[in-house]
């Protein structure tokens, strides 16, 4: 799972542009969960280590609920995660935001996109080959 920088949060902040009128059901509150892992992908299960979520549920006023669970304590992103997920499920908006917001998270998840293919690219430059020959019997 990603996480957003401050900057990405504050931008799509910006394409919510003033926080719609909405009530909050459930108040950003913070708790942790289990991470399970798996040796190799298909393994036996394992337990990992515990993580810090935040969760959030809102409703707008036209009635949709938005729902979020994000990595971490920032309540205020939980908070947002939920109006996005809120808004972005009303079809009935004008086009800014079905435009802009869907173009500007877009432009986010490209932003994320590159910048893990920058850590892989740096990964790889310092990949070292082992291998082993073998000099008759």
């Amino acid at each position: 799972m990603a996480t957003l920088s401050r900057a990405s949060r504050d931008e799509i902040a910006g394409l919510l542009g003033a926080l719609p009128e909405h009530e909050v059901l459930k108040a950003p509150e913070t708790g942790t969960v289990m991470v399970e892992g798996r040796a190799g992908g298909a393994g036996r299960r394992f337990n990992l280590g515990e993580a810090t979520v935040t969760r959030c549920v809102v409703r707008l006023a036209n009635g949709r609920m938005g729902f979020s669970y994000a990595l971490g304590r920032d309540h205020r992103k939980a908070r947002l995660a939920a109006l996005l997920d809120a808004r972005l499920q009303d079809e009935t908006q004008d086009g800014r935001y079905e435009g802009g917001l869907h173009d500007g998270i877009a432009a986010l998840a490209a932003q994320q996109d590159a910048a893990r293919e920058l850590a892989s690219r740096k990964a790889a430059a310092t990949k070292v080959d082992f291998f082993t020959l073998v000099r008759g019997e």
